[in-house]
C-alpha cells in the first residue's frame, strides 16, 4: 500500500469534481451490466436515492438513450423508503427513482424493486423477508450504490445498527430527520420511520460503491474511511468488505489525512507555497502557539523537519507566512485609493469601483458579507446586488396569510369592494389551509411569498444605502419549481447572468462559494456565475475584474485559504445585524434552519468572531470580527 494511503481502510478515489466522480461511478455500473449481459445472466444492482447519485443516473440515462447501454437484463433493488409514504408524494423514493432513472431507460417494470411505504404496519415484516428472498433468488446483489448520511448511515441504517442486520423497519435518527426537513417543508412533516435494507444485506453485495460530495460530508467520510469500526457509525462496517471503493470529490475528501495533513504521511513537495501556509497554520493550532513563536523543534516533532531543512530556519518560515496572512487583512475591500497596493488583496484603482454582489437567496448578501457590503457602500463604490432566486419556498404560510390580510384591508381602503377584497383573501386562505404537508403552493401563494422576500431585500439594501436602481431580482428559472427540488442549471439561467454583468461591467464580483450541499441552490447559483464569467473572460472589462467568493451561515473558509479578510468593528457588526433583521420572514425561526438551531444572524456573528479569534491566535491583530473571501481565478 502507498504510504500516503496507509490510514485509509477502504480504497478511496478522489476526483476534482462530483461530476467527474459521478461519471466514473456510472461507467463502472455500465461495465458491470455489460459483463453480465455478455454472460447471458441478469445483473442485480442496489440503488440509492438522495442528491449524491442524481448525476450518476443522468449519465446512465445518456448511455441508454445513445444506444450504448441497455437495462433489459438488470434487476434493481432500492435501499430504502420513508414509512408511511405514498409513491406519488414529492418526497417518495419511488417517485425519485422514476423521475431520475426508470422513466428514461428500457428496464422492465417487473424488474424494479423498491420498499413499499404504503403497507399496513403488520405487513412490513413479511414484506422485508420477501425482499431478502427476492435478492437471494437472483444470486445476490452484484453491485451496490451507496450514499452516506451525516450520522454515517448507509441506507437508513442509523447509529446502533448491527453488522448482521437485514431489511427491516427502523426509526430515523433526529439528525437524519433534520437533514430531510427541507424536502418535507419542515421537520414536523418528516416521517418518523423508514424501511431499509440492513447492513448485513448491503455487505453481502459483491461490489460496493460509496459516493460523497461536498464539504458537509468531509468529517463523516474521514471517520468512515480512517476511523475504527463501530456500530455508532454504520458506514465503518464497509471496511470489512473485500471489494468496496469510496468515490469523493475534492471537497468531501478535505478531512482525509492525505489531504489535510499529508506531511504526517510522507515527504511533501514544499515548492507549493499554499501547502507551506496550510502546514504552518495547522502547526500553530496543534501546538497552540502564534506563528512567530514556532521553533525548529515544533516543526520536527510534527513531521515537517524537511520543510525547515529546505526553507528554514523556523523563524524565516514564520516571518514569511506571518506576512502573507497579514497582507490578507484589509479595511478597504474595494481597494484603498492613493495607496501602495503591492501587498493588498485588492487594487487601488479604479476608484470607485463598480461592484456586483450575487446573493443566491434574498438574505445571503447581508448574512454572509453584510459588513463588507456596508463598507463598500460607505466607501463610495457603485454597489449592485443581484438576488438570484425568489426564495419563496422559505416563507411560512402564516406570513403569507398575514400579508394577504394586509392586502385585503389595503385594497378595501383604496376603493375595492369589500366583497371582492374578501373573496381574494378567502381564496388565498383556503388554498393554504387545504394544502397537504409537502404539497406545492398555488402560483398565487408562491407570488405572495416571493414578494415578501423581495420587499425584505429592498429594505436591507435601503438600510445599507444603495439606490433601488442597483437592486436586481433575477428569478433564475431553475429555482421556480415551487418545491425544494430544483431543475438543473440551464442556458437561460446563464444568459440572465451574462446580461446583467454585461450591462454593469463590474470591477468586482462577489458570489456565494458555500458548497456544503453540492446540489443545493448555492451550488447552482455559483455554477451560473462561473459559466457566465467563463463566457465573458475575453471581454476587455472582464480582464480587469476580480471575482471574490464568500461563504454562508454554515461554515467559513479555513485560514490557510483566505485571501481577503475584512475586519469589522463592534459598531459595524451591529449594523450588519440590523441589515439581517430586515429579513423578517427569516427571523426567529427559518423554514430550513438545518441542524443548527441558532438564528442566522447569530450564526453569522459567531462565525465572524471565530475567524477574528483564529487570526488573533496566530499572532495577528485582535479584531471584533472578520468576513473572509477567496479569490476565484478564471
Amino acid at each position: 500500500m502507498n504510504q500516503n494511503l496507509r490510514l485509509e481502510k477502504i480504497p478511496t478515489q478522489i476526483f476534482n469534481t462530483s461530476e467527474q466522480a459521478s461519471i466514473a461511478v456510472a461507467q463502472e455500473i455500465a461495465s458491470a451490466i455489460k459483463a453480465k449481459e455478455a454472460e447471458g445472466k441478469p445483473c442485480v444492482i442496489g440503488l440509492a436515492t438522495g442528491s449524491s447519485p442524481t448525476r450518476v443516473y443522468a449519465e446512465l440515462v445518456s448511455l441508454v438513450k445513445s444506444g450504448k447501454l441497455s437495462f433489459k437484463n438488470v434487476h434493481t433493488f432500492n435501499l430504502d423508503e420513508y414509512y408511511p409514504m405514498n409513491p406519488d408524494s414529492l418526497q417518495s423514493y419511488v417517485r425519485f427513482m422514476f423521475e431520475h432513472l426508470f422513466d428514461h431507460i428500457d428496464i422492465p417494470k417487473s424488474q424494479i424493486h423498491i420498499p413499499d411505504g404504503t403497507l399496513a404496519k403488520a405487513e412490513v415484516p413479511n414484506f422485508c423477508l420477501d425482499y431478502e428472498k427476492q435478492i437471494d433468488a437472483l444470486g445476490g446483489i452484484d453491485l451496490q450504490v451507496l450514499g452516506i448520511g451525516r450520522t454515517g448511515h448507509i441506507g437508513f441504517n442509523e447509529p446502533g445498527s448491527p453488522m448482521n442486520s437485514i431489511t427491516r423497519m427502523i426509526t430515523l435518527d433526529e439528525v437524519t430527520r433534520v437533514d430531510a426537513a427541507s424536502d418535507f417543508f419542515g421537520e414536523e412533516n418528516v416521517p418518523q420511520r423508514a424501511i431499509t435494507m440492513g447492513v448485513g444485506t448491503i455487505l453481502k453485495a459483491k461490489r460496493l460503491l460509496l459516493m460523497a460530495w461536498g464539504e458537509g460530508k468531509s468529517s463523516i467520510i474521514q471517520k468512515a474511511v480512517e476511523g475504527p469500526i463501530t456500530e455508532k457509525i454504520p458506514s465503518t462496517f464497509i471496511q470489512n468488505h473485500p471489494n468496496a471503493t469510496v468515490f469523493l470529490d475534492e471537497a468531501s475528501s478535505a478531512e482525509l489525512t492525505r489531504i489535510k495533513t499529508p506531511w504526517l504521511l510522507e515527504t511533501c513537495d514544499w515548492s507549493d507555497r499554499r501547502l507551506v501556509r496550510k502546514a504552518v497554520v495547522w502547526l500553530c493550532q496543534k501546538v497552540q502557539k502564534p506563528i512567530l513563536k514556532l521553533t525548529n523543534k515544533d516543526y520536527a516533532e510534527h513531521g515537517m523537519s524537511d520543510l525547515v531543512t529546505e526553507f528554514g530556519p523556523a523563524y524565516q518560515i514564520n516571518i514569511d507566512i506571518f506576512n502573507k496572512l497579514q497582507h490578507t487583512i484589509t479595511g478597504w475591500p474595494g481597494g484603498k485609493p492613493n495607496a501602495d497596493d503591492t501587498h493588498r488583496p485588492e487594487r487601488a484603482t479604479p476608484f470607485p469601483k463598480k461592484v456586483v454582489i450575487f446573493s443566491p437567496h434574498p438574505d445571503d448578501d447581508v448574512i454572509s458579507m453584510g459588513g463588507t457590503f456596508i463598507r463598500l457602500a460607505d466607501q463610495g463604490h457603485d454597489v449592485h446586488v443581484a438576488y438570484q432566486t425568489s426564495g419563496n419556498i422559505a416563507v411560512f404560510d402564516e406570513d403569507a396569510i398575514r400579508f394577504a390580510d394586509f392586502a385585503r384591508d389595503y385594497n378595501e381602503m383604496m376603493g375595492m369592494s369589500k366583497q371582492e377584497a374578501e373573496s381574494v383573501f378567502q381564496r388565498i386562505l383556503k388554498s393554504i389551509k387545504d394544502k397537504k404537508p409537502g404539497q406545492i403552493d398555488t402560483a398565487e401563494v408562491q407570488a405572495i411569498k416571493g414578494l415578501i422576500r423581495r420587499g425584505e431585500a429592498k429594505a436591507g439594501c435601503r438600510y445599507v444605502g444603495i439606490p433601488e436602481a442597483n437592486i436586481h431580482f433575477q428569478d433564475l428559472p431553475f429555482y421556480e419549481t415551487g418545491t425544494v427540488k430544483k431543475k438543473p442549471i440551464g442556458p437561460e439561467d446563464v444568459a440572465i447572468t451574462i446580461d446583467l454583468l454585461q450591462s454593469i461591467k463590474p470591477h468586482q464580483i462577489y458570489a456565494a462559494g458555500d458548497l456544503s450541499d453540492p446540489h443545493g441552490t448555492h451550488r447552482v447559483c455559483l455554477t451560473a456565475v462561473f459559466e457566465a464569467v467563463e463566457k465573458l473572460k475575453n471581454e476587455a472589462w472582464m480582464k480587469d475584474c476580480y471575482v471574490w467568493l464568500y461563504r454562508g451561515a454554515w461554515q467559513e473558509w479555513d485560514i490557510d485559504q483566505i485571501e481577503m479578510a475584512v475586519p469589522l468593528s463592534p459598531d459595524e457588526l451591529f449594523r450588519k445585524r440590523r441589515a439581517v433583521f430586515k429579513h423578517q420572514s427569516q427571523k426567529d425561526s427559518a423554514m430550513f434552519p438545518g441542524a443548527d438551531k441558532r438564528e442566522f444572524w447569530q450564526r453569522a456573528e459567531d462565525r465572524n468572531r471565530e475567524t477574528a479569534d483564529r487570526y488573533k491566535k496566530l499572532g495577528l491583530a485582535d479584531y471584533e470580527a472578520m468576513e473572509a473571501f477567496v479569490r476565484y481565478h478564471f
